[in-house]
């Protein structure tokens, strides 16, 4: 029953900002970890950021001092705080919940749940 809708993508310029919003329906007490996954045009999906339910922050190598991932956990809400922008940003970026406690080889968090995805461009 639990379902994850993004929003706050958008088209911006390189070296802008943008907040990403990912509201969480129905129950998340079982989650283990939630975060971001994007994916661009011809290219594999790939995780951005997550955060486990003991508070601990992961980030791909491309978001490390660039984005911030952020939980309220009253409002159930998670954002992603994307800052200084490149144009190999641009894509559409998915919230992924992990439930299940299975983690891929490649990522830190599972990815048992998804959103719809929100389009992110970033282009002068």
């Amino acid at each position: 029953q639990s379902r994850l809708v993004e929003s706050g993508g958008g088209l911006v310029q390189p070296g802008g900002s943008l907040n990403l919003s990912c509201a969480i329906f129905g129950s998340t007490l079982d989650y283990q970890a939630i975060g971001w996954f994007r994916q661009a045009s011809g290219k594999e999906r790939e995780g951005v950021s997550c955060i486990t339910n003991g508070d601990v922050p992961y980030y791909a190598g491309f978001a490390k001092d660039r984005f911030t991932i952020s939980r309220d956990n009253a409002n159930k809400m998670l954002y992603l705080q994307m800052n200084d922008l490149k144009p190999e940003d641009t894509g559409v970026y998915y919230c992924a919940a992990e439930i299940s406690g299975i983690v891929p080889q490649n990522w830190y968090c599972g990815h048992d749940v998804w959103g719809q995805g929100t389009l992110v461009t970033v282009s002068s």
